[in-house]
């Protein structure tokens, strides 16, 4: 399955998330803010805390906050760079962090941020309004350098420039509104470091050569090795969703990479871990040895588009017949799905959406299984069963082609329940550096990605032809009609400043992408942590990150 952090930008980040679609988990669901403490006790200062990430390889090396899209070094850079606002995970409102006040114009193009007083760099240098325009006069840059590929890229769209009104005081203008934009200033990817960085290379600055104004600061960082993180002294202007404001607990948190789902989690059992965050959900299994160990197992879904498929609906194609794509939705047995592949606790998915996301609304009575509604479907559009339990049309079997990258058991237990209708799913397992051309010259019949983002205009980098990475999978997922309606919905939320007209808008969307079969939910996205007894103050961000301000370790 998939999961890491979202499916992408425009060019490079996309293709790589859709790339590992099938070899990459899920992440998300219950919450658990803070484990341990009641047992506990009061919050100890110091002690080292270790944490066990899946392995960061080459295609992950970056800490960069604008460039990075990789769940696990966001949750570093969480704890690493403060940003503008903050979000709240349980409510999704806007909260204040850097900045304790802001307007946003009435046009919508022009968002003006008042500063908090006093918060410094860790170099020392003032986190004050010109500090803020170099950050903006740098992510531009980036999205120069990097031709789009830089994961920030998607939650600027629109920015022109910014403008130092006073010392405290800045204004960001849009060339088009972007109502997206205050939940995107809460965001890792637009944390904000020292300006100066930004003289640094793209590459240089993956590598952590920044400093930013966080809890902690970047002591050493040796992709797929170790990375090390510290407290900085005098810190006081935490966001005040966090329980602790001021200095962190903890001296130093070790974040190390480890490939084996199972050393993981003996690891953290055993004790020489002390949180094990893993990229696929904890098997049954292994939830059920760290909670024999006196650990307890947190999870939170992660926010933005759940883990779906999307169909090819050209002319020619099978999918491009509505009713097929509704039998398709029909036969799906999602929360047995669900049960099988990761446990009977396990949520069902509700949409296009996972449920964290703001202005998620649930259509899992549309998603519904349903085999005799979709044998019905099945019989009108001309499929009639045939040899072998399969349907056939014109002497041709119904065939679908899922382009995968390595088959998994969530695959075969789809292409089963298809089967069960008589729709014959083959399993085409394309090597990543062959699925842009397969995608580009439309030989398949689904696809499967993600985005994760706490805001549901995510779903655009993905449906949205002129901003999404794939042109052609966006093009191919939709009718010209249909993504005409995708296109103004987006538009008509994100041109308004009026909350009430944003929450219609992406209700509207997501009844229409079920309804047309534009995204096809499979399961939602859970981000796991196993947590040892030792570690109390565990809490989730509002985009399932892990936040260290009020974790601490019994000495």
């Amino acid at each position: 399955m998939f999961t890491t952090s979202s499916v992408p930008r425009r060019r490079g980040v996309a293709a790589l998330a859709i790339a590992l679609a099938t070899t990459l988990g899920l992440s998300a669901c219950s919450s658990g803010s803070s484990a341990g403490s009641d047992d506990l006790g009061k919050p100890q200062a110091g002690g080292t805390l270790k944490v066990a990430f899946w392995p960061d390889n080459a295609a992950f090396s970056c800490v960069d906050p604008f460039q990075t899209y990789w769940i696990e070094h966001r949750t570093v850079i969480r704890n690493l760079a403060d940003s503008l606002t903050d979000q709240d995970p349980e409510t999704g409102e806007i909260t204040p962090w850097l900045a304790k006040s802001w307007a946003i114009a009435p046009d919508g193009k022009a968002y003006t941020f008042h500063l908090r007083d006093g918060v410094t760099f860790s170099d020392g240098t003032p986190v004050d309004a010109a500090a803020i325009k170099g950050n903006v006069d740098g992510w531009l840059e980036t999205v120069k350098a990097t031709n789009g590929a830089a994961f920030g890229s998607s939650y600027i769209l629109g920015l022109k420039s910014a403008t130092v009104v006073d010392p405290l005081t800045v204004e960001l203008d849009f060339s088009t509104p972007n109502s997206s934009f205050l939940q995107a200033t809460s965001t890792t990817n637009l944390a904000i470091v020292a300006p100066d960085a930004f003289t640094r290379t793209p590459e240089q600055r993956c590598l952590g050569e920044y400093v930013a104004s966080g809890a902690f600061t970047l002591d050493s960082y040796k992709p797929n090795e170790l990375l090390t993180i510290s407290r900085r002294p005098g810190y006081t202007w935490g966001s005040a969703l966090s329980k602790n404001t001021k200095e962190a607990y903890l001296d130093k948190v070790e974040f190390s990479y480890v490939a084996e789902d199972s050393v993981r989690t003996g690891n953290l059992v055993s004790g020489a871990v002390d949180i094990a965050w893993p990229r696929n959900p904890f098997t049954v299994e292994d939830r059920a040895l760290i909670e024999a160990s006196d650990a307890t197992v947190e999870s939170r879904s992660l926010p933005g588009v759940s883990q779906s498929l999307f169909p090819n609906v050209t002319d020619g194609r099978p999918l491009s017949d509505l009713d097929v794509r509704q039998a398709f939705v029909k036969a799906l047995d999602l929360k047995s799905y669900a049960t099988t592949i990761y446990g009977d606790d396990y949520p069902v998915v509700g949409g296009a959406f996972d449920e964290t996301t703001t202005y998620y609304v649930s259509q899992a009575d549309k998603l519904a299984h349903d085999k005799a509604g979709a044998e019905k479907l099945l019989d009108a559009a001309g499929w009639t069963l045939g040899k072998g339990g399969y349907r056939y049309k014109d002497g041709e079997k119904l065939t679908l082609k899922n382009l995968i990258q390595v088959s998994t058991p969530g695959d075969e237990l789809i292409q089963d329940q298809l089967k069960q209708v008589g729709i014959d799913l083959v399993l085409d397992v394309v090597p990543a550096a062959e699925r842009p051309a397969a995608i580009t010259n439309g030989d398949y019949d689904l696809v499967g990605t993600y985005f994760t983002r706490a805001d549901p205009g995510a779903l655009q980098f993905i449906l949205d032809p002129d901003l999404a990475n794939s042109k052609a999978l966006a093009v191919n997922s939709s009718s010209p009609e249909t993504l005409a309606e995708i296109k103004d919905l987006f538009a008509t939320a994100a041109r308004t400043t009026d909350d009430a007209v944003s929450k219609t808008a992406y209700a509207d969307l997501q009844a229409l992408l079920v309804d047309q079969g534009v995204t096809i939910p499979v399961v939602e996205r859970l981000q796991y942590a196993g947590v040892s007894n030792k570690v109390g103050g565990f809490a989730f961000t509002s985009e399932s990150f892990l936040k260290l301000n009020d974790v601490w370790k019994k000495q």
